[in-house]
């Protein structure tokens, strides 16, 4: 059986892409800043603020959680979602490695 293309980069590549992926979205990053602005978020609250329907939060919310990038727990009928910490400083550390590799300027035009 042949290679998939993820089988051809590193672990850190996949990462970072998969990472990058499920925020490459405006709506994505959106309800990322209003989960980051309240420190929790209930999905109903999203519909309102963002102006989206409910379901295309409830698709968003889901990819973002399929990333590691929140993560929920149920409440009743609603379920109230937050930044995964551990995720969260995971990107922060190798976004933050990732961009200070280029170590400036070359001669290329």
């Amino acid at each position: 059986m042949g290679l998939t293309r993820s089988e051809i980069f590193t672990d850190e590549q996949n990462l970072l892409a998969s990472l990058f992926k499920a925020m490459a979205h405006p709506a994505r990053i959106a309800i990322l800043q209003r989960i980051i602005l309240s420190n929790t978020c209930i999905c109903g609250d999203l519909v309102g603020e963002l102006g989206l329907a409910q379901a295309t939060i409830s698709q968003h919310l889901k990819e973002l959680k399929a990333a590691g990038l929140i993560q929920g727990t149920i409440e009743g009928v609603s379920v109230c979602y937050c930044i995964n910490p551990k995720v969260w400083k995971l990107l922060e550390n190798r976004l933050g490695e990732f961009l200070g590799s280029y170590k400036g300027a070359t001669d290329c035009y």
